[in-house]
């Protein structure tokens, strides 16, 4: 079996939560993944679910790999942050099931805006996902490209 392309998770999509609060998961975000590879769940600080897909889980697989068994602060961060985290994989329908204390954290309660970044996504309510787009609308958003050097 050939390798899947490189994902590219870009745009917006509203969906809603079924019954047993599983999002559908774009088609376009699927096609470059085979059935059973592993995304991490995590409530971002700001008020949000973060997914990592599996090139993104490398990589922080990698950075907790090489904290040092000693360093305590460390040790705590890894342990909060993986109690927080939920792994996630879709379904054939494409969709993931997300535990209701990531929701809860995130606010959403039924609609969900779906939100790519180019190597990763978000899952945000959608009242947040409008305090986003206020915060980076006019010419804020010009400042951030520059800021950010896009």
């Amino acid at each position: 079996m050939s390798s899947p392309a490189k994902p590219f998770y870009t745009g917006l999509f509203r969906h809603a939560l079924d019954d047993k609060n599983r999002l559908t998961i774009p088609s376009a975000w699927r096609a470059a993944h085979v059935e059973g590879e592993v995304f991490l769940a995590t409530p971002h600080p700001d008020g949000y679910i973060a997914v990592l897909p599996p090139a993104e889980v490398e990589k922080l697989h990698a950075k907790i790999a090489a904290m040092a068994l000693s360093d305590g602060a460390a040790q705590d961060f890894a342990a909060r942050f993986f109690a927080e985290t939920q792994t996630l994989a879709f379904d054939k329908a494409g969709r993931v099931m997300v535990n209701a204390e990531l929701l809860a954290r995130a606010g959403i309660v039924k609609d969900a805006v779906l939100v790519g970044s180019l190597t990763k996504f978000s899952f945000y309510s959608p009242e947040r996902w409008e305090r986003v787009k206020d915060r980076t609308a006019g010419d804020n958003f010009g400042d951030l490209m520059r800021r950010l050097g896009i």
